[in-house]
């Protein structure tokens, strides 16, 4: 019995220690990600966070700048740069993230505009791998065409780059819906298949976009917009049976391109001006 409680009680310890490292380590993704989007000009470019005992940092070769979190005293430092060569005290870790959440500041990823992300999505970023996931939960998607999985952020300025987007899916489909006719393929099976597959070219996109990778692994909810869409056309031979699910996973590649007129992009947009064009009949027509 003796035994059977220390165990127990070392497998409690572990668990602790295993979540506080948890814990320690996104809210320093958190943090080094925010400090990105707000002070591009000491962070420029995301960069891989590092781990070497007992620091958490970044560092980013345009500025000579460290960043990072020392898990000794859970506290924020940087070096280099305007800071000299010696580690300068930011705040604690746990003030900076209550400073964050509070004042409503985007501690989202420099490479993705997440403002309209669905709940229950959560998105981190390391060097330009950014990964969107629902963590094996299935998340209730109201509008499946306003997903905004990681959508270019609106620039204010024109920066001169284009970069192209292709996706690779891995995995695609669709539970609780199917037809009663006997080899009727789902249509809607095929509709989101096609969507998936479609290439994007960005105009004036942000350099933090550059040989962005994203990779996704999601399951949403899409029972009352599948619904909705089903009550709005003529359609016979759909089953549906609540709930209905989509699963998706797949690899989102972008590539600097010199023209995106010029690419076998099926839509284009400027990250700048609003601008929106789609290709038809072999030319773009603008559409807004």
């Amino acid at each position: 019995m003796k035994r059977l409680i220390l165990s127990a009680c070392t497998f409690i310890m572990i668990a602790h220690i295993q979540l506080a490292f948890a814990t320690l380590s996104s809210d320093t993704e958190k943090l080094l990600n925010w400090a990105e989007k707000t002070f591009p000009q000491f962070f420029p470019n995301p960069q891989v966070t590092q781990n070497i005992e007992p620091w958490l940092f970044r560092y980013y070769p345009e500025t000579g700048v460290y960043a990072g979190v020392n898990k000794s005293d859970n506290t924020a430092y940087v070096l280099g740069g305007p800071w000299g060569n010696n580690p300068a005290v930011v705040d604690t870790l746990a003030n900076l993230i209550t400073q964050i959440d509070s004042s409503g500041g985007n501690s989202g990823i420099a490479g993705c505009d997440t403002t309209d992300a669905l709940s229950g999505v959560s998105y981190s970023q390391s060097g330009t791998v950014v990964t969107v996931t629902t963590n094996g939960q299935c998340v209730t998607a109201p509008d499946i065409s306003k997903t905004n999985l990681c959508q270019v952020p609106q620039q204010t300025a024109a920066s001169g780059v284009s970069m192209l987007g292709s996706n690779t899916i891995t995995e695609s489909r669709i539970e609780g819906l199917s037809t009663s006719i006997p080899g009727l393929p789902n249509p809607f099976q095929a509709i989101v298949d096609a969507a998936a597959n479609v290439k994007h070219c960005t105009m004036n996109a942000p350099a933090a976009t550059a040989n962005l990778v994203v990779n996704s692994d999601l399951c949403l909810d899409i029972t009352a917009s599948i619904s909705e869409t089903l009550a709005g056309l003529p359609v016979t031979g759909i089953v549906v049976s609540p709930p209905v699910k989509y699963y998706t996973k797949g690899t989102y590649t972008s590539q600097t391109v010199s023209d995106c007129f010029n690419t076998d992009a099926t839509t284009v947009s400027d990250a700048f001006t609003g601008e929106v064009w789609v290709k038809q009949s072999g030319s773009f027509v603008k559409i807004q």
